[in-house]
């Protein structure tokens, strides 16, 4: 199980560091709507996305069961490489003009699509597979509301240190996944 919360805390910090550009456009009159918006669209496209991959792994698990040790390393360690290159990227959220749940959504997408890749590594762990994305969820939730609370302060220097803990963390599963199994 304390896989999966270092997974979930890994894969939540792009939604965190996106969440933290979020709240410091500072294009809102009131910081608690935005966070538990941002929270809920984040939160929730992070928790079905890695049942998405994990589905997806049990169906073709019999075609690559030998290899899948190496597969979730490869999925994982490209997760976390990608994460630490955003890191030193400009974040999309300062091309924004204005936040709308479409704008929100279209994040909420495009943050998850990574959760949906290490779903696969689900397939690995003894874990209930739905426990794991409730948690992946939950914890998604969590540090989205923390980062618009962030962002509003001032907290913007965390928004990319937040993308390369959470890609050094996948690395380090990723390798761990390799030599453990």
């Amino acid at each position: 199980m304390i896989e999966v919360i270092i997974l979930a805390i890994a894969l939540s910090m792009d939604a965190f560091a996106v969440s933290i550009g979020l709240g410091a456009t500072k294009q809102h009159s009131k910081v608690a709507p935005l966070g538990i918006i941002v929270a809920l669209y984040f939160g929730i496209f992070q928790g079905i996305m890695p049942i998405i991959g994990y589905l997806g792994g049990k169906g073709v698990l019999s075609w690559i069961e030998s290899y899948t040790s190496w597969i979730a390393f490869l999925l994982l360690f490209l997760i976390g490489v990608k994460m630490i290159f955003d890191s030193f990227s400009e974040g999309i959220e300062e091309d924004i003009s204005k936040i709308t749940h479409r704008v929100i959504l279209i994040l909420a997408i495009a943050t998850s699509i990574d959760a949906m890749a290490a779903g696969f590594s689900l397939t690995l762990l003894p874990v209930d597979p739905f426990v794991a994305c409730f948690i992946i969820g939950s914890i998604t939730f969590l540090f989205s509301w923390l980062g618009v609370l962030v962002g509003t302060r001032g907290g913007t220097w965390l928004e990319s240190k937040a993308e390369f803990f959470g890609g050094v963390t996948l690395i380090l599963m990723a390798i761990k996944i390799l030599i453990v199994t």
